[in-house]
């Protein structure tokens, strides 16, 4: 069945309900030397918003703070019925080692710095943005809790970390009585998978929301780029900067381009665009509550609202499904063979309803 932007799903084991497509923010200010001036910005906002969506995603550090000033400026005078959701933990002042980070320093002064930001007096869903591998788990989440207990934050969640860390984290939080993290942001798509292995039936578990971002592989699975880019031969496909930043991060690859047709083929069996499609097929995820997109023309934005209404047959989401396919590797791959089966099982069908 289609969805729109007013079709609410609750985030992760809260109660709060979000846009299944939220708008990511990283777009607002140009900064970077890309992005969207200020009227573009307010017009991506306003058709977002008028369309009955509510989560918009941004982050201390995005384009210098430009960012938050102007997700502030465009929320004010609806500020209840949005959802903001911003992170911390990013180095703010270079040269100095306390402005980034997991710990308690870094993490109230970025909030403090949010706050003032985006005008307002809390913030609804705060993430920590990238683990650093060095603050005590027991640390990042007191802190965390005491800003929920001091109104500033209502509602925690993490970013780009293992999923061992993760579960730990919930633990701890669940058997002290502290706040729950309730959604877990991370980079899925088509031609990237991998945290089907771990990290998305962790979070299914443990009740954390799953909010992918990237969901078009930085570009990939809207079809811009062609064979010639990774061979280095193409001058330009739109963004030279964007292409050479997915080269470096190997996003894209002669297999990411293989998947990408495949989309672009089952995109023309629908009548959509490819983006459509790649979009759509996230929100088919159990785990999912919510897609990051981001753009930076209203045209753009369009487009991807689009894939709410995209809906495929069994054989496309076959050819999709095969197309991306991963090895999950140990011990799923055991796990789930038909001889583990007999031997765990007898090889008797068991049906799981969760």
């Amino acid at each position: 069945m289609a969805l729109t932007l007013d079709t609410y799903r609750l985030l992760g084991r809260s109660g709060l309900r979000v846009s299944p497509l939220a708008l990511g923010t990283a777009t607002f200010g140009t900064e970077w030397g890309w992005g969207a001036e200020r009227a573009e910005a307010r017009k991506l906002f306003d058709h977002y918003v008028e369309l009955g969506g509510n989560l918009l995603d941004t982050a201390d550090t995005y384009t210098d703070g430009s960012s938050e000033r102007l997700l502030g400026e465009f929320a004010r005078e609806q500020r209840e019925r949005l959802v903001l959701a911003t992170k911390y933990s990013t180095l703010r002042r270079p040269g100095d080692p306390n402005s980034g980070g997991g710990h308690r320093k870094a993490l109230f002064g970025s909030v403090e710095g949010s706050l003032r930001r985006l005008g307002t007096d809390y913030i609804d869903l705060l993430y920590l943005h990238v683990w650093d591998f060095r603050t005590p788990v027991e640390e990042v989440l007191r802190g965390l809790d005491d800003l929920v207990r001091q109104g500033k934050v209502l509602y925690v969640a993490i970013s780009n970390t293992p999923a061992w860390q993760v579960s730990r984290m919930q633990t701890i939080a669940d058997l002290r009585g502290w706040s729950p993290l309730v959604a877990l942001q991370l980079e899925y798509s088509l031609i990237e998978r991998t945290a089907e292995r771990d990290l998305i039936p962790m979070a299914r578990e443990l009740g954390l929301g799953v909010v992918p971002y990237s969901p078009l592989g930085g570009g990939v699975l809207s079809g811009k780029y062609s064979r010639d880019d990774v061979a280095g031969t193409s001058a330009n496909s739109g963004d030279s900067t964007r292409r050479g930043h997915n080269l470096v991060l190997g996003t894209l690859t002669e297999r990411s381009l293989a998947v990408a047709e495949v989309v672009r083929e089952v995109a023309a069996d629908l009548g959509r665009t490819p983006s459509q499609v790649a979009l759509a097929w996230t929100l088919r995820n159990p785990g999912v509550a919510t897609t990051l997109i981001g753009a930076r023309t209203p045209a753009q934005l369009e487009e991807n609202l689009v894939a709410l209404e995209v809906e495929f047959t069994a054989a496309q989401l076959a050819r999709l499904e095969a197309a991306s396919a991963i090895e999950l590797g140990q011990p799923h791959d055991l796990l789930a063979s038909d001889q583990m089966r007999q031997v765990t099982t007898g090889g008797l069908r068991i049906e799981t309803r969760r």
